[in-house]
């Protein structure tokens, strides 16, 4: 089996391209298991959100008025 040093000094031999890719799998089988319990909670969230909205507990604002303010802000 090939040491940490040797892998990745193999991979630095790699195109970019494909450095990247292997990351991204790298990365992907290295989440947590509770991804999908995060996923259940903001699914959750978002039907709360909604159900908000469709009773009129929430009001909207549009995006245009949000993004003036921000650029308020950050200048």
């Amino acid at each position: 089996m090939s040491t940490i040093v040797e892998l990745e000094r193999e991979v630095m031999q790699l195109p970019e391209d494909q450095r990247v890719a292997l990351l991204n799998r790298v990365l992907k089988v290295s989440e947590p298991s509770r991804a999908s319990d995060i996923q259940d909670l903001w699914d959750d969230e978002i039907a709360r959100r909604i159900e908000r909205l469709d009773k009129g507990v929430t009001q909207t604002i549009p995006a245009s008025e949000v993004f003036r303010e921000l650029d308020q802000r950050l200048a």
